[in-house]
């Protein structure tokens, strides 16, 4: 069923969005087993995200085909030092002092991390991430940062059925990742949309969706 699904999303997602911007999607691996992942993987997924650090840990060396390993969940900074040089990505840096702690362990370890700045779209306490308002200071305050690489901006939207909300804020994400990559021009991705809004987030600009249900069904307990 999961290479199944795999295809078919692989042959749903639009190979540019309307910036003409190549689309790629990360598999959701949260408490999925190594044979789902492996199965996702070898049926086309080339990049996977976990949510939690002991999952990236205990999984590491059993995960096949080498794609990108991205960390898309909430980073304490004391678990930083599983992940230097392990991780491909780092999409949810949502706050200054993960930030810095992250450049102190990668120019400890000799290495750069690619890092996404996590914006919190609907302004929800319940996420972490930067408000629209404070994109452009973080992001100056993080690209100042050694040992860190900027690559773009990470968001999720509210859960919710008022669509024209979602494409607005969506457009918003949007409107910052063009104004901060215009300081720079080395962004990447703008990492936004999952099972649920991914059409939507791809009309609107996205160019990475993070998935998981779609592909490997209900979560596991």
């Amino acid at each position: 069923m999961i290479s199944e699904n795999v295809k078919k999303l692989l042959g749903e997602v639009p190979l540019k969005n309307p910036f003409g911007e190549s689309v790629s999607v990360v598999a959701a691996v949260k408490t999925q087993h190594v044979s789902a992942i492996n199965e996702a993987i070898a049926a086309g997924i080339t990049k996977i995200g976990d949510n939690h650090v002991q999952e990236f840990r205990d999984k590491y060396a059993e995960i096949t085909g080498n794609p990108e390993r991205h960390f898309i969940g909430h980073l304490q900074t004391n678990k930083i030092k599983y992940l230097i040089g392990k991780c491909d990505l780092y999409q949810s840096v949502d706050r200054l002092p993960l930030a810095e702690e992250l450049a102190k362990r990668s120019k400890s370890a000799g290495v750069v991390s690619n890092v996404l700045l996590q914006i919190n779209a609907g302004n929800e306490e319940t996420k972490g991430g930067f408000s629209f308002e404070e994109a452009e200071s973080a992001y100056a305050a993080v690209k100042k940062m050694q040992a860190l690489n900027v690559l773009g901006i990470m968001a999720m939207l509210p859960f919710t059925d008022d669509e024209e909300l979602l494409r607005s804020l969506a457009t918003k994400v949007r409107a910052v990742y063009d104004k901060l990559n215009a300081q720079d021009g080395n962004f990447k991705y703008l990492s936004m949309g999952m099972s649920g809004d991914w059409k939507l987030c791809v009309e609107c600009g996205s160019n990475m969706i993070r998935v998981g249900t779609t592909l490997f069904g209900k979560r596991n307990a």
